[in-house]
Order: structure tokens, then sequence, then C-alpha cells
């Protein structure tokens, strides 16, 4: 059904691999996201300069820049350290590991200004009946804010999530044998590129489907919980 010359075995293993880079990827950059969002509305000078300046700097580089200096700079950066330590030996990171930290820092500072309006729009006066009655502020995050922050943020998370998964096709420059690196050896291998790279294309858009439906379900869950937003 999918046989593709013998290939199509080759571009499903590719698509599992791309779908654990995008859902580890989003992990990380939910978490930086998150930190940075915080960060900002913080009263710390610090850390409001910190994460601006993490935003500014990966939002001003493009993704494919960004998946190249982690893959070549990170390894750097590792060996500098090691020798410190009388370590020699030459120390690779995997292209896995350096697309999660590539695609999870720049949908970590796309995410950080999606939450931070969501925290925003979110009225203070909530903030100060929680404390009225005894709340601590961790527990008036937890227990108040993200609750509505994450019904806010979620069309703009879900845009953004549609975005990673589309950019997880850069990875596959630094070795990665997702979608592109399958599709690339197929296309060299059968000389028949409008075949692969149209299959490329289906299972993108395929992938990306299901992807919407399940940020509509989910939204359609939040307003359920919450009311309309």
């Amino acid at each position: 059904m999918f046989d593709l010359q013998g290939f199509g075995d080759q571009l499903l293993e590719g698509a599992t691999i791309t779908i654990q880079l995008a859902m580890a990827s989003l992990v990380v950059g939910l978490i930086l996201g998150t930190l940075a969002a915080v960060a900002r509305l913080s009263d710390n000078r610090i850390a409001q300069k910190i994460a601006t300046l993490y935003s500014t700097v990966i939002r001003g580089i493009p993704e494919l820049l960004t998946v190249l200096i982690i893959y070549f700079g990170t390894a750097t950066l590792l060996m500098a350290i090691a020798r410190q330590f009388g370590y020699d030996e030459y120390i690779e990171i995997g292209p896995f590991t350096a697309g999660v930290i590539a695609l999870g820092l720049t949908f970590g500072a796309y995410a950080s200004e999606v939450l931070r309006g969501a925290i925003i729009a979110i009225p203070k006066g909530q903030r100060e009946a929680g404390l009225s009655i005894g709340m601590s502020p961790m527990k008036i995050f937890f227990r108040i804010t993200m609750p509505q922050v994450w019904k806010l943020a979620l069309p703009g998370l879900g845009n953004l999530f549609l975005v990673l998964l589309k950019d997880t096709a850069l990875v596959s420059v630094v070795g990665l044998h997702d979608i592109m690196m399958k599709t690339r050896e197929a296309v060299s291998y059968s000389k028949d590129p409008f075949l692969f790279y149209s299959a490329a294309a289906f299972l993108y858009l395929s992938l990306t489907i299901v992807s919407m439906v399940f940020i509509h379900y989910m939204e359609k869950r939040t307003n359920r919980w919450g009311g309309q937003a």
C-alpha cells in the first residue's frame, strides 16, 4: 500500500523519528517558554533581562542556523570543559539531541511571548483575591493563574507546534534520519524526486492534519471546563 519502490517502510520509520523529535522539542520548549514568560513578568530585573535576551536572540536567528550552532557548538563547548578535567577524547552530540535543544529553544522563545500575553490577560483581581484568603503566591500561580493561562494560550501554542512539526525537517542537515533524510536517500537511489518528495509532503500534511484535529479537540475540552474564552 505504501511500498514506494521498497522505500515505504524507510519513510514511515523517518516519520516516527520526526514525531519523536517534535514531541521532545515541544516538552523542552514549553518548559523554557513558561520559565521565560514568568521571568519577563517577575520583579527581578536580572531575570527579566536574561529572558528578554533569550527571546530576542533566538527569535532573531534562523532556525537552520540555530540547529547548526547547537550541533557543532555544543560539542566544542563540551570538549573545552572536558579538557579542563584532563579528558582529551572527542565528544560528539547526536543529531537528535541537537535537534531537540535547537527546536526546543526556538519554540520556547516564541511560546514565551504567547504565554506572557496570556498571563497579562488574567485580571489582577484574581491574584489579590487569592492573597486575601491566605494563598501563597506559588499556590495562586499553579491553582489560579496557570489553568487559565493554558486555556488562553492553547490556540497560539497549537499554531507554534504546527510550525515546529515542519521545522523538524531542518535537523536532517546534521544527519538525523527523519522524513527528509529518508526521502533524500530514496531520491538518490531511485532518481525519482517527484514521487518521493510528494510522498514526504503527504506525510507532513498527514501529521499536520492529525495535530490540528487534536489541538481543536483540546480547545473544545478547555472551553467546556472553563466556559467560553
